[in-house]
Order: structure tokens, then sequence, then C-alpha cells
């Protein structure tokens, strides 16, 4: 298998892009599949690296990549060591990241042209990856097919008016990750942004555009995003595929660090119901 990993791509916002490529060499191109990581996610977390094994092994380009300003640096790949970066991140810029990638895999070298057929390019994301990946999907001709794990449908729901005054006068909010128990800035840019570009970032208007194969897989049990919201993306666009996996929490069972070369249950059906809508 080839893997290269932590290609550095220039980013359009200051701060570069790292990205994976998993593949296996064969005489046939192969469709690409770019998967984006959710809020508080990276490129590494969790079982990401099996993941792309998994599809590099199933006759696909596989790529991964950290969004520009999640919040870890190059220096350490799985530390969110640049809290900066994470409070100066917003929607536009992570769009604009997903399609540099999308930009560069199809024009870089390091993968031979005979190796990637790029008239069939895929997006998966999870959770606000998976809100990114529909809004660049409903914008860009040369995605083919989508699947969105755990996704948002509304960028903006919980930010109700206390709320923004109180990000307004601090200037920030501070979102405690649960897991490395830092307190994560999120300055008063992310919401001026989220206005000035409310149009295009309307996922729902983006779901009803859409005429490419979409799977929505969402788990009945995900305490951060409700299985309404897979429902309503259903309601959105009746001729999108909804898989409910019963009983799943937002990572379908994989959490981070993961050292087993064994996949929960639940992940192990995301997979594999994936891997059967891409074919």
């Amino acid at each position: 298998m080839e893997i290269l990993k932590n290609i550095e791509i220039e980013g359009r916002h200051g701060k570069s892009i790292l990205a994976d490529v998993f593949y296996r060499e064969s005489r046939e191109p192969k469709p690409v599949i770019i998967f984006s990581h959710g809020f508080k996610g990276f490129k590494d977390w969790g079982a990401y690296n099996l993941l792309a094994q998994y599809f590099a092994n199933k006759k696909f380009v596989f790529v991964k990549f950290n969004f520009s300003h999640n919040g870890i640096s190059h220096a350490k790949t799985d530390e969110f060591d640049d809290l900066d970066a994470f409070g100066k991140n917003n929607f536009e810029i992570e769009l604009d990241d997903l399609a540099t990638v999308i930009d560069w895999i199809t024009e870089t070298p390091l993968v031979q042209e005979h190796q990637k057929n790029l008239s069939e390019i895929y997006l998966i994301g999870h959770s606000r990856g998976g809100g990114i990946s529909i809004l660049k999907a409903a914008e860009d001709i040369r995605i083919k097919k989508l699947v969105t794990w755990a996704s948002v449908n509304d960028f903006g729901a919980k930010w109700d008016e206390s709320f923004v005054e109180k990000w307004k006068k601090d200037g920030l909010i501070q979102i405690l990750n649960t897991q490395t128990h830092q307190k994560m800035p999120l300055y008063y840019q992310l919401y001026e942004n989220y206005l000035k570009n409310k149009d295009r970032f309307n996922i729902r208007t983006a779901v009803e555009k859409l005429k490419i194969p979409f799977l929505v897989i969402q788990g009945t049990e995900d305490q951060s995003v409700s299985m309404e919201i897979g429902l309503e993306f259903k309601r959105w666009n009746q001729g999108l595929k909804l898989d409910l996996i019963p009983n799943a929490d937002h990572t379908f069972g994989v959490k981070h660090p993961y050292d087993s070369l064994n996949l929960p249950f639940d992940a192990q059906i995301v997979w594999e119901h994936t891997l059967d809508y891409l074919k």
C-alpha cells in the first residue's frame, strides 16, 4: 500500500493544510474519496488511519486532511497546540481548505494520473465536516457522490440572541474540550463571517439543490447531533438515502486514542454501508 503522510499543501488563509493519501497501486484508475473531520477533530483522530487503509484496500484513493485552522500545528499532529488558530477558524476557511485539497489531489504528481479517476471524486464528512462537505458538493461540479456521518444541518442552530450578545461583548467564547480538558477559544469573527456568508452557508438550500447520489448516516442515540436532524435531511431531499444506525452514538463507538485493529460494531456497519453506496 502506498501511504503518503503529512503532505503540506499551501492554504489560502495564511496556514498550510496537512494531508495523507492512501491507495494501492494498480493499472486501473480508482475513484478518489476526500474525508473531512469534524469540530475538535483531526485527520489522525481515532480510527481514521484504519479508515484510510480500509478504503484503499477496496480500490479507492483515500485522502484525509487537517483543516488549516483546526488548532493542531504541524509539529504535533494529535495535540491542540495552536488554540489561536482554532479561534480564528470559520466556515469560509474550511470550505476554501476543502476546495484546495480537491484542487491538489487533482493536480499533484505525487499520485500518478493513471492511479486516480478524477471523473469520480467523492466526499465523506463527519459532523461539522459533513456540513462543509454538503456545501462544497452543492457548489463544485467535480463532486459525483456524497456521504455524511452524523452531519450537522445548521451551523448557527445553537447561537441564540443572548449567546451572541455575550460573544460580541467578550470578543470570544470558550469551548471545553472534554477529552483534553482544554478551554478552546472561538473569536467573534466566526459569527461575523457566518452573517456575511449566511446564504452560502445555508445547508438546507444546498441539500435541496443536490442531484448527485447522497447518503446520510445517523446514529439514533447521538448526543451531539440528534436523529431528528437525519430525518430532516430526508424531508429536505427525498432523493437522498438515509441510514439510521440503531443505538449508535456520535462517533459510532470509536474513541481517541484508538489502539485496536478491530472496529466497534457500529463503525463497521457505517464503513460497510458507505463502501456499498460508493461502489
